[in-house]
């Protein structure tokens, strides 16, 4: 088979890589292993218009519009990628540039997504339990402002290695403690999925047939966990107090843990200025013999990112 049928032939979906690399830097490197990627499209919209005492009317392309890049990554990503995300947390936003490259079978580089100004917009983390034994993801949005696409070199992607490490991160290892309240967050059995939202503001100049995009205000959410009801006396006490009686913000401190298999810490999750806003038990049902539970929510207002890696 020729060079140029070999280069023309299909390919599967399975292995791509990323490149990152601070904006005004020259060199890209690799920031590791993730589980899938998707987005970062081009379209536009269509501007239509109609010329007085004509029936006519004509149609033409209006500005270009990139589409986010979706991430799901877990632990085997480079200590840089995670140095963005607690970037991200401490309201110190970097533009990136970088690359979505995409393999063949045999990690020969086949096409090629160059794009810049590649700024967080949302990260969402998963859903913590202790009876799931299964790998878990962040998902992690990615808003830019230009997209090249570009065929591939042909050279060959270095294979991956430490794949088994992406499985390391499991739902079930994971400490969530709330200052004052560890004795009743001993026993937390849950940690609901929450998203950090930065909203990204779009700024049209003349001469320019892209917005530039800049960030703003970032959402912190409510955090939702799940304790067996003969713990939540504590909590009952602390939403009657602020909820029902008026007291002033508690300002509490929380703090979520996660790690690997062998018990070493992966990041942590620490929340600050906190209050119970919500503690709502769950159904009580005579067939089931599931332990009784009750949901506890918090509002923060701040939020920061610490990788143990």
């Amino acid at each position: 088979m020729s060079q140029n049928q070999s280069n023309t032939r299909a390919y599967s979906a399975a292995h791509f890589g990323l490149t990152l690399d601070d904006e005004g830097s020259s060199a890209s490197k690799d920031v590791g292993l993730f589980r899938s990627i998707e987005g970062g499209g081009v379209r536009a919209d269509v501007a239509s218009y109609q010329m007085g005492g004509q029936f006519n009317r004509w149609r033409q392309l209006g500005k270009p519009k990139f589409e986010d890049i979706k991430l799901q990554v877990g632990m085997a990503m480079s200590k840089p990628f995670y140095e963005w995300i607690s970037a991200f947390f401490d309201k110190k936003p970097t533009r990136k540039n970088g690359s979505i490259i995409a393999a063949d079978f045999y990690y020969g580089e086949r096409a090629v997504r160059e794009f810049t100004g590649a700024l967080i917009k949302e990260l969402t983390f998963p859903a913590l339990s202790g009876t799931d034994k299964n790998a878990v993801y962040m998902g992690v949005a990615m808003a830019v402002e230009d997209i090249k696409f570009k065929k591939g070199s042909g050279s060959k992607m270095e294979p991956p290695k430490g794949f088994d490490s992406q499985k390391l991160w499991t739902a079930a290892n994971f400490t969530f403690l709330i200052d004052g309240f560890k004795d009743a967050c001993k026993r937390v059995t849950k940690v609901d999925s929450f998203t950090l939202k930065q909203n990204i503001a779009e700024y049209h100049g003349g001469g320019f047939r892209g917005p530039v995009k800049a960030p703003t205000v970032i959402e912190f959410p409510n955090i939702s966990f799940h304790i067996p009801e003969a713990d939540a006396q504590p909590f009952f006490d602390q939403a009657k107090a602020g909820v029902v009686g008026g007291a002033l913000p508690a300002g509490l401190k929380g703090t979520l843990t996660t790690f690997d298999n062998a018990g070493k810490e992966l990041f942590t999750v620490q929340m600050e200025n906190c209050d119970v806003l919500s503690v709502t038990p769950d159904k009580s049902d005579a067939s089931t013999e599931e332990i009784k539970q009750v949901k506890v929510e918090l509002y923060t207002e701040q939020m920061r990112f610490s990788y143990a890696g």
